[in-house]
C-alpha cells in the first residue's frame, strides 16, 4: 500500500488504523522501496529524544513537530463551515518548515463543522424547493433545520477536510496522508506498533500525516479515565490524541493552537488575568481555569494535562493562539525560531526570576526611588561614582575576561568599544558626579502654575516616565551612564547588554545595586541574564514605557521594527557631514575634518560625507585635505559630482547615504551652502552636521536651515555627546522630532503630569448658569518635593 502511496504522490490517502492489525507491514518492506530515488532530507536529530528542551530559545532545534489545530482554529465564527484564509496560513507554515528538513505532523479538527456546512446545504435542497419558490423567499428563510448529530456530520466532513488539505499542500509540493485514529487503538499494542510504523514511512518519505479522530464512529469518553500515568492517556479529543501521538512518536515539539494566547493565571478576560510566558509542572495549583472555547470538547484545563502529560513523556509543548488574524500568518515558524509566542511548558524553572519578573520588581522599586528627596538620590548617584574608583581593579579584571573571549570575533572598532581602562572609569567616575548635581533639580520640577479660578489652581510638574528599557552591545561604560540618569530621573531599569560584555556588565550592575541599597531601591535596576532575545523584550507593551537601544544601526532599526508598541527613543543611522565653505580657514578645516572623522571612526556622530565647496577643488586647502585623510589611513569614495571632476578617481561611493563606522568617508562637491543643505535634507539622517567658515551670515544661514538635532559652526561633529555637552552622560542621540532631540541627559528621561487643587469646584460652576469665572492667571513657579510643597 505505501509504494502505491508514494507512485501517486497527487492523491491523498485514508489509513483506517481500525484494519491495522488485519494487514500488518512485512518487515522487509522498508527495503523494497529504491529510497535512492525518494527526495529525503538528510538533516540529522538535534538531539536524543528523551527529554524536553529547557529554554525556548532551544526549538529551534526541534526535527520532528505535531501540529495540533483546534476546533476554533479550523472552523468559522458561526460554526458551520471552515476558516479557509487560516488554514491557508497554517498549511503554508507547516509547509515551509517540512521544506526546511523537518518532520511535521498535524492533528486537526473541523470534520464535523465542514460535515455540519455541506449536511446543512443537502437538507435544505432536499426539503421541498418547489415548494419554498412557489410560497416565496420568507418561507425558505424560516425552514427550521434538524439538530445534525456529531458523528454523521464527522462522516460527512472527513473527506471534504482532506481534500482541501491535499488542494492546499500540493501548491508548495508537499503531500499528505490521512490517518484516523479512536481511543480503541491505542490500547491494542499490535494497532499502535502499526501505527508508529506507518506513520515513521510516511514521515521517511516526506510525507505530512494528517491525523484526526475518528469521530464517525468514536464511543463516549470514559469517564475519570485521562490521564493515569505516563504509559496510559484516554484519547477523548484532539489534545489528548496529540499529546498521545507526540509521545508515541518521540516528538521534539508539540504546538497546541487555540483561540486564546495562550496559558493564564486567570481566566483570560478578567481583571487581574497575566499570560504566562513559561509553565512548569507543579505550578498548577496557582492557576483558575475559565470556561472551554466555543466549540470543541476540550478546554485549557484539559490542553495544560495533555500538555503535561506530553512533557512528561519527552515532548516540549507550546499552547499559543492560532486564530488572531496578526500573528496566524507567522505564529508556527515564530514558535519555532523560539520567540516569545504563546506560554511554553518546560520542566527546568530558572535559578533567578523570569524577565516579567524583574520588570515587576523594578517598577515597585522605582516607584520608591522616585519618592526618595533630591538629595538622596544625588547620595546613590555619588557612591557608584565612588565605587567605580575603590572596584578598579575588579572592574578591569572582569573586562579582562571578555577582551580575551571576544578578540577573535569582534573588530578592532567594537574591541575598543568593549575596553575598559583606569582612566575611562575616572572620566565615568567624574560624568556621574556631575549627574548628582543635576539631579537635585529634576524629578517634582514645576515648569507652569496657574490660577485657573479662585482657590483652584493647576501645576505641570516634571516626573520620572517610569521603566525604562536600555538594550546596548559592547560597550560596558554604558551600564553605569544610564544608570546614574535613569537614578536622577527616577526611572526604573531594565538593562539587556552584549553577551560579549557579560562578565563587565554583571561586575558594574552589582555595583549599581550596591549603591541603590543606601536607600533601599537596590531592585529599581534589573540586568536581564536570561536567554530573552531583543525581539521579545519589546513586547512587554504592558511593563515596559520607553526602548533605548544603544548600538550599531541594525539594532536600532531592529528594535524599532519590533517595539510596536513602546516608544523608541534613538537613531538609526549616523550619517554626519562636514561642509567645508569656500571661506573657510585651513587651520580650522584640517583640524575638524581630523577629529570627525578620525578621533572615533565607529560612534554615531563621526563624520561620514564631506562636502567641499566647487571653488575649493584644485586649491591648496583641498590638496591638504586629501594629504590628511591618506595619512590617517581614510580610505576615500567619490561622490558623482565629484567623479565627474577627476580623470583617475576614488571608487564610486555606491550610495550617498552610507555610515561607514570605519576609517572611510565619500567626498561629494557642492555649489554652495545651499546645495549643502539640501543635499544633507536628502541624504543624512539629522545627527550631527556641521559647517566650516570664516563668514558669520553663511554659517548663521546653515544653522538655522538645517533641522538635524546637532548642527555646529566651526567644531567637530564628536561633540555631539551628552559629556562633552556637560549634561554629565546621555542615554543616547535621539533624531526623533518630538520628546527628547540630540543627546539625552536628564531632562530627556522626564515627563510631566497636571495637579490641580480645588475646593469642591465643578465643571458646571462655569457654564452660562454657574457662578463662577475662569481667570487663567500666570503665577510665580513653585518647587514640589516629594511629601512636602513649598514656593519660590
Amino acid at each position: 500500500p505505501l509504494k502505491q502511496l508514494y507512485r501517486h504522490r497527487k492523491k491523498y490517502y485514508i489509513i483506517h488504523i481500525l484494519n491495522f492489525n488485519a494487514i500488518p507491514l512485512p518487515s522487509h518492506f522498508s527495503h523494497s522501496i529504491q529510497w535512492s530515488n525518494v527526495p529525503f532530507f538528510t538533516v540529522p536529530l538535534a538531539r536524543a529524544h528523551g527529554k524536553s528542551f529547557a529554554h525556548r530559545s532551544d526549538l529551534r532545534q526541534a526535527k520532528r513537530i505535531v501540529v495540533k489545530l483546534g476546533s476554533a482554529v479550523v472552523t468559522r465564527g458561526d460554526e458551520c463551515g471552515l476558516a479557509l484564509g487560516r488554514l491557508a496560513s497554517i498549511v503554508e507554515q507547516v509547509a515551509m518548515l517540512q521544506n526546511q528538513g523537518r518532520e511535521m505532523m498535524i492533528v486537526t479538527s473541523g470534520a464535523v463543522a465542514f460535515g455540519k456546512q455541506r449536511l446543512r446545504h443537502e437538507i435544505l435542497l432536499s426539503q421541498s424547493v418547489r415548494q419554498a419558490l412557489h410560497s416565496g423567499q420568507n418561507q425558505l428563510k424560516d425552514m427550521s433545520l434538524p439538530v445534525l448529530e456529531a458523528r454523521a456530520c464527522a462522516a460527512a466532513g472527513q473527506s471534504g477536510l482532506m481534500a482541501l488539505y491535499e488542494a492546499m499542500f500540493t501548491q508548495y509540493s508537499t503531500c499528505t496522508a490521512q490517518i484516523l485514529v479512536t481511543n480503541l487503538d491505542f490500547h491494542n499494542d499490535q494497532k499502535r506498533r502499526n501505527l508508529k510504523s506507518t506513520l515513521h514511512e510516511l514521515l521517511r518519505m516526506n510525507i505530512v500525516p494528517i491525523i484526526n479522530t475518528n469521530d464517525a464512529v468514536v464511543p463516549p469518553p470514559e469517564p475519570n479515565s485521562d490521564l493515569q500515568g505516563v504509559n496510559v492517556i484516554s484519547i477523548k479529543d484532539n489534545d489528548s490524541l496529540a499529546a498521545r501521538l507526540a509521545v508515541e512518536m518521540r516528538a521534539d515539539l508539540l504546538i497546541a493552537l487555540s483561540d486564546v494566547e495562550g496559558l493564564y493565571d486567570s481566566p483570560p478576560g478578567s481583571d487581574d488575568a497575566k499570560l504566562l510566558d513559561t509553565f512548569y509542572p507543579g505550578d498548577q495549583h496557582s492557576i483558575t481555569y475559565g470556561t472551554k472555547s466555543r466549540v470543541g470538547i476540550g478546554g485549557m484545563e484539559a490542553k495544560v494535562k495533555a500538555a503535561l502529560w506530553a512533557l512528561q513523556g519527552g515532548t516540549s509543548v507550546v499552547i499559543a493562539n492560532g486564530t488572531h488574524p496578526k500573528v496566524t500568518g507567522h505564529v508556527i515558524t515564530d514558535i519555532v525560531e523560539g520567540k516569545k509566542v504563546g506560554t511554553f511548558f518546560s520542566e527546568v524553572k530558572p535559578a533567578g526570576p523570569t524577565v516579567e519578573q524583574q520588570t515587576e520588581m523594578a517598577r515597585s522599586a522605582g516607584r520608591t526611588l522616585a519618592s526618595l528627596e533630591p538629595e538622596q538620590r544625588s547620595d546613590i548617584i555619588c557612591a557608584l561614582a565612588d565605587l567605580l574608583t575603590e572596584r578598579k581593579d575588579q572592574i578591569l579584571s572582569a573586562n579582562k575576561k571578555d577582551m580575551e573571549h571576544a578578540v577573535s570575533r569582534l573588530s578592532p572598532a567594537m574591541l575598543k568599544r568593549l575596553s575598559l581602562s583606569s582612566s575611562k572609569l575616572n572620566s565615568l567616575s567624574i560624568g556621574l558626579r556631575q549627574i548628582a548635581v543635576s539631579s537635585q533639580d529634576s524629578v517634582g520640577r514645576v515648569l507652569r502654575r496657574t490660577r485657573v479660578a479662585n482657590n483652584l489652581e493647576l501645576e505641570q510638574i516634571t516626573v520620572p516616565i517610569g521603566v525604562l528599557l536600555v538594550i546596548f552591545e559592547s560597550r560596558p561604560d554604558c551600564l553605569p551612564q544610564v544608570s546614574a540618569l535613569a537614578i536622577a530621573s527616577g526611572n526604573a531599569l531594565l538593562l539587556k547588554g552584549g553577551k560579549e560584555a557579560a562578565n563587565t556588565n554583571r561586575i558594574l550592575h552589582e555595583l549599581a545595586q550596591e549603591a541603590l541599597s543606601i536607600h533601599g531601591v537596590k531592585d529599581a535596576i534589573q540586568l536581564v541574564s536570561t536567554r530573552e532575545e531583543e525581539e521579545d523584550l519589546c513586547r512587554l507593551e504592558k511593563m515596559i514605557d520607553l526602548i533605548i537601544p544603544r548600538g550599531s544601526s541594525q539594532l536600532v532599526r531592529d528594535i524599532q521594527r519590533a517595539a510596536k508598541g513602546i516608544p523608541v527613543l534613538g537613531h538609526s543611522e549616523g550619517i554626519c557631514h562636514v561642509y567645508v565653505d569656500h571661506e573657510a580657514s585651513v587651520d580650522k578645516a584640517i583640524k575638524i575634518i581630523r577629529d570627525s572623522k578620525c578621533d572615533y571612526p565607529a560612534a554615531c556622530n563621526a563624520m561620514e560625507t564631506l562636502l567641499v565647496h566647487r571653488e575649493l577643488l584644485r586649491t591648496p586647502l583641498f590638496d591638504q585635505i586629501i594629504d590628511m585623510l591618506r595619512t590617517e589611513h581614510v580610505k576615500i569614495h567619490a561622490g558623482p559630482k565629484f567623479a565627474s571632476y577627476l580623470t583617475f578617481s576614488p571608487s564610486e561611493v555606491k550610495s550617498l547615504r552610507t555610515e561607514y563606522g570605519d576609517l572611510e568617508c565619500c567626498i561629494e562637491v557642492v555649489d554652495s551652502m545651499q546645495e549643502a543643505v539640501d543635499h544633507i535634507h536628502k541624504y543624512g539622517s539629522s545627527h550631527t552636521d556641521v559647517i566650516v567658515t570664516e563668514n558669520e551670515d553663511t554659517a548663521e544661514q546653515f544653522l538655522q536651515q538645517l533641522d538635524s538635532a546637532c548642527v555646529f559652526w566651526n567644531a567637530s561633529s564628536r561633540f555631539a555627546d551628552g559629556y562633552r555637552f556637560g549634561l554629565g552622560a546621555e542615554v543616547g542621540i535621539s533624531t526623533a522630532r518630538i520628546h527628547a532631540r540630540g543627546p539625552v541627559g536628564l531632562e530627556g528621561l522626564l515627563t510631566t503630569k497636571w495637579v490641580l487643587r480645588g475646593e469642591g469646584h465643578t465643571a458646571a460652576d462655569f457654564s452660562e448658569q454657574g457662578s463662577m469665572t475662569y481667570l487663567h492667571e500666570n503665577l510665580p513657579v513653585a518647587r514640589v518635593l516629594p511629601g512636602r510643597r513649598t514656593t519660590s
